[in-house]
């Protein structure tokens, strides 16, 4: 199962991914975490130090070995230069999978032990001082934006990504790759404005969304967030003590967290999980391939276009090529 992450700048949706992570991890599923925020805060949120969360690899320094192992020997694509962010998988590609070891795995993750529970963790990596002036961040988690268009997961797999703040999401088709959206928002004005503007772009392209109310202290702001939301809003969370010392660097225990907290976990579970049933492979597909095409379209240069537009293969499904494959 796919799972995003997102809300405006500080809502505490690195904090609430990495309690989802740390949640999962002790049911003894495989998880796979992700942190496309260029602000990388999810290692120190899972328990890194900084020396640590700065020795992770970033996928996008090691985007050509994605494209290389990917692309396969898929012959619409003639090499990984040709390869962008939204290239879909076709008939000779190779497929990402969260419990299997591969070559995109061994440059790009890294194990994180939490409380003897392990996940693996997987990063865009930060602004450099190469690319201060002359790169955007979308050219950061285009790596992640491949890797989801190529990655396959069961029932009970997670792979769970801490987005970009606001609405940036909506800059590529990376949002619909998700099987449930999670938008974190604060009783605010301010809080619910996202989830505003999520939800209008998103209501054409069959995403589930759920509210996650943080920062609630009381009844008034539970009113104000249903007035604001409606039946969108999936649970909410109040001061956690473990979480303050979890943010000084000084974690308990996980076992340790608050029961009212760990029953709001298990919710965003349970409402994945209901996720899996609804899957549409055809509009996955669909969705993918769309996004490409516009891309291709977007590009200047006409026959750059054009080779863009040919990588796509008419005939393939994701869903039915895993079944072709297993």
């Amino acid at each position: 199962m796919k799972i995003a992450f997102v809300g405006k700048g500080g809502s505490g949706k690195t904090t609430l991914s990495s309690l989802f992570i740390r949640y999962l991890a002790t049911t003894g599923r495989p998880v796979v975490a992700v942190d496309a925020d260029i602000n990388q805060h999810l290692g120190a949120a899972l328990g890194l130090d900084e020396a640590e969360a700065a020795a992770l690899p970033a996928m996008g320094e090691r985007l050509k070995l994605i494209k290389e192992y990917l692309r396969g020997d898929n012959p619409r694509i003639a090499s990984a230069e040709t390869m962008i962010k939204t290239t879909p998988p076709g008939e000779g590609s190779r497929l990402l999978r969260v419990r299997e070891d591969n070559p995109v795995y061994d440059a790009c993750a890294r194990p994180v032990e939490l409380d003897g529970d392990t996940v693996r963790l997987m990063v865009t990596g930060p602004f450099t001082d190469a690319d201060l002036g002359v790169a955007c961040y979308h050219s950061k988690t285009g790596a992640v934006e491949l890797c989801l268009n190529h990655l396959v997961d069961g029932r009970d797999e997670y792979v769970v990504v801490d987005m970009t703040a606001g609405s940036d999401s909506f800059a590529s088709g990376m949002f619909t790759r998700f099987d449930i959206t999670f938008l974190v928002a604060e009783p605010t004005r301010k809080g619910v404005s996202v989830y505003r503007q999520y939800k209008e772009y998103a209501q054409d392209y069959g995403v589930v969304l759920k509210v996650v109310g943080n920062k609630v202290q009381g009844q008034d702001d539970l009113d104000f967030l249903r007035a604001e939301v409606g039946d969108d809003l999936l649970v909410t969370v109040g001061h956690s003590d473990w979480v303050r010392a979890m943010e000084k660097g000084r974690p308990p225990r996980f076992a340790l967290l608050e029961d009212a907290n760990r029953r709001a976990l298990r919710l965003l579970q349970t409402a994945v999980d209901a996720t899996y049933d609804l899957r549409d492979w055809q509009r996955y597909t669909h969705q993918m391939v769309h996004f490409h095409l516009k891309n291709a379209q977007a590009w200047g240069n006409e026959r750059t276009g054009a080779d863009l537009a040919a990588q796509v293969d008419p005939g393939f499904v994701l869903g039915e090529s895993l079944v072709a494959t297993a």
